[in-house]
């Protein structure tokens, strides 16, 4: 059996505060540290900076951009995916992922937590979106207080048999 390194996604708003990117860039470094890819989709604020941070430990970062122009990546990106589906490309950002990591975020970052639940992937929060049906939040959400404590969450529900030595 070929053992496969998963594709972590990254989730969160374009135009995000100091705490997201500051968050968001230990996460991108974290997972690259452990080997994964980072999937996000592919422009500014948390994407930007997950991706920067993933860059710095020579981690591989996927964007899939919504729009039908390469260029628009941010300059982290090592392969742009167009699409030119606009939000639509949110399910395709999920559904290129074992788990979410949702950093703070926008309605847009709300629409990827539900494919993400609607799909069965694992959902780490960190200071993104709380939400629930009938006072009770739905399986799948777990929140988490910082970014080692989400990318480790993240870990143990993927496995790392394949992790970097």
């Amino acid at each position: 059996m070929k053992l496969t390194k998963p594709s972590i996604a990254v989730i969160g708003a374009s135009q995000a505060g100091d705490a997201e990117i500051v968050a968001a860039e230990e996460v991108g470094r974290l997972i690259a540290r452990r080997g994964a890819t980072l999937v996000c989709g592919g422009l500014g604020g948390v994407m930007e900076a997950a991706c920067r941070g993933a860059s710095t430990e020579g981690g591989l970062t996927v964007g899939i951009l919504p729009g039908d122009n390469s260029l628009a990546a941010n300059e982290y990106i090592d392969v742009p995916v167009v699409t030119g589906m606009g939000y639509a490309r949110n399910l395709a950002v999920v559904r290129s992922a074992r788990a979410v990591i949702a950093i703070g975020g926008s309605y847009g970052t709300l629409s990827e937590i539900a494919y993400a639940l609607q799909a069965g992937l694992p959902v780490i929060g960190l200071g993104t979106w709380h939400i629930s049906r009938n006072g009770r939040r739905p399986e799948g959400i777990i929140d988490a207080g910082s970014p080692v404590e989400a990318v480790d969450k993240v870990f143990e529900l993927v496995g790392d048999a394949w992790q970097k030595k």
